[in-house]
């Protein structure tokens, strides 16, 4: 199954959907897909939908899924990674409306290039080949996402320990 996220910012991302549901309907995605649509305009014809799901069945759709692709918002590109998944990052870009600047564009470029744990996508034109290509792309990456707050953790309880001798 592939999963399809883009959030819940109040602007459509009908380039993201719509790419999606035509790959599905030419044939190239062959499994099921699940989108959830936010406030996106247009209306899957070829693909199970919802406009809204709660976080615990997002967090299910992110475990079930083969694929994961999302927009640029980091929760939700963060979200399979936390589970050893790679996932397809679309950002929303200004220039078609959906979204207010291209600050999901920049962030997206960044992690990109210093964790190597994310396949952006900037033009929706390279979408189909991401999705054919998945398994050969992920086999390389890294698949470790690093966690600050157990890094700080470890410190603290070193520090602590050397305190206490």
């Amino acid at each position: 199954m592939i999963f399809v996220t883009v959030g819940t910012h109040e602007q459509q991302f009908n380039r993201l959907v719509e790419e999606v549901d035509k790959l599905k309907e030419d044939g190239t995605i062959t499994e099921d897909v699940f989108i959830q649509t936010g406030f996106s305009t247009y209306e899957p014809k070829n693909c199970q939908w919802s406009k809204l799901i709660s976080y615990k069945e997002m967090n299910n759709k992110i475990k079930e899924a083969r694929i994961v692709i999302t927009h640029g918002g980091p929760a939700s590109f963060i979200a399979p990674l936390q589970i050893g998944k790679i996932p397809i990052v679309v950002p929303r870009q200004e220039k078609y409306g959906e979204h207010v600047n291209d600050h999901q564009l920049e962030f997206a470029k960044n992690v990109e290039e210093r964790n190597k744990n994310i396949i952006p996508v900037y033009d929706i034109k390279d979408l189909k080949e991401k999705i054919l290509g998945y398994e050969k792309i992920i086999k390389n990456m890294n698949l470790k996402i690093s966690n600050n707050n157990e890094k700080f953790n470890e410190r603290l309880e070193w520090k602590i320990k050397e305190m206490l001798k």
